[in-house]
């Protein structure tokens, strides 16, 4: 370096700027503050042999490479004494394959490591002990609260049905939509997961790849997903049960005849409003589903059960009125027949 003019504070400016980067300026959003550095790019400096290549100015004004003047190369550090809670600590990083849930997988090495301990091929030492850790004990605990947040979710919806209804059986009619809808979720869950499911072309792109189709575990987003499905799952079996509901005050039907035609008559003043309703939440869907960018990975996978579900649900615009008929012709029946009821 001497030969060259240069210094040591000299050489590692220049690494200190090409490889951790020069502050130039602060960006301000908001009330959070940035620092803009500017340094080499990755491909420069990913490698010793990338970093040799870096030119060095001297004090004559040419420009030498790193490599003339240091040698670069990998050297194992200090080791370092890990501690947690008074205890010496360890950690051995492993990650999941493709298709297989965090959860899944710690369960799988959890049991495992049991086995091997149990016939004795795995022995630890005295006070020697393991732990698993990481984003699967978020997942654990979410899991667990969602043990108590989805029968709640399911228990106020039934209660605001029967507040709008007065009656168990009418909110257990419109409830019923939450089922179908719950199983449309699980099926388009399965679509997802079968190769063959819209594996076809359309303008030169692939629909499964453009809809980023692939085995979906069920995670605590799929959950969320449920969660949301089973507010709107109800929209179409209220708005029919509502009409038909409101034509029977009206009209107060008083044979079995006269109940059949006013359901039917309700329940086709209905169908266009609850499609429409259902097309606009698909529709609303479509972008999420088709989304790659940053939060694709939680988005996605929220929004499979919701477009399922809304897209099985529509079944409710017949299985509505199909149960509303059977239980106001069983009423009608009971109400003919007052002797029935006698003692």
């Amino acid at each position: 370096m001497a030969r060259h003019g240069i210094t040591v504070a000299d050489l590692q400016e220049v690494i200190s700027a090409a490889v951790g980067g020069m502050p130039l300026t602060t960006t301000v959003e908001g009330r959070e503050r940035f620092p803009v550095r500017l340094r080499y790019p990755r491909e420069l400096r990913d490698d010793p042999e990338a970093l040799s290549r870096l030119i060095i100015p001297t004090a004559t004004g040419a420009q030498i490479p790193l490599g003339d003047v240091a040698g670069i190369e990998y050297t194992k550090g200090a080791q370092m004494i890990q501690s947690e809670n008074t205890f010496l600590t360890g950690y051995v990083i492993f990650d999941k394959t493709a298709g297989k849930a965090e959860v899944e997988v710690v369960r799988q090495a959890d049991a495992l490591l049991k086995d091997r301990l149990a016939d004795g091929t795995l022995q630890l030492p005295p006070g020697v002990s393991y732990k698993f850790a990481g984003n699967y004990e978020q997942q654990q605990r979410a899991a667990d609260r969602l043990l108590v947040v989805i029968p709640l979710s399911l228990l106020a919806i039934l209660l605001i049905l029967y507040f709008r209804f007065r009656t168990m059986t009418a909110s257990l009619i419109h409830f019923s939509g939450v089922f179908v809808a719950f199983a449309g979720g699980f099926i388009l869950l399965w679509l997802y997961g079968e190769p063959w499911f819209m594996n076809f072309t359309i303008g030169g792109e692939n629909v499964r790849e453009l809809f980023q189709m692939h085995p979906v575990n069920l995670s605590i987003a799929v959950w969320v997903g449920f969660i949301a499905l089973f507010g709107i799952a109800t929209n179409d079996g209220v708005l029919m049960g509502t009409y038909i509901h409101d034509t029977f005050i009206a009209e107060n039907p008083r044979t079995r005849e006269e109940v059949r035609e006013a359901v039917v008559r309700a329940g086709l003043k209905r169908v266009r409003p609850a499609a429409m309703t259902t097309a606009t939440a698909l529709i609303a869907l479509l972008p999420v589903l088709t989304s790659d960018g940053k939060g694709a990975d939680i988005m996605i996978p929220m929004a499979i059960p919701t477009f399922g579900g809304m897209l099985i649900q529509s079944m409710t615009m017949f299985v509505v009125p199909v149960l509303q008929c059977w239980w106001r012709e069983g009423k009608k029946a009971v109400s003919d027949c007052p002797d029935i009821w006698t003692p």
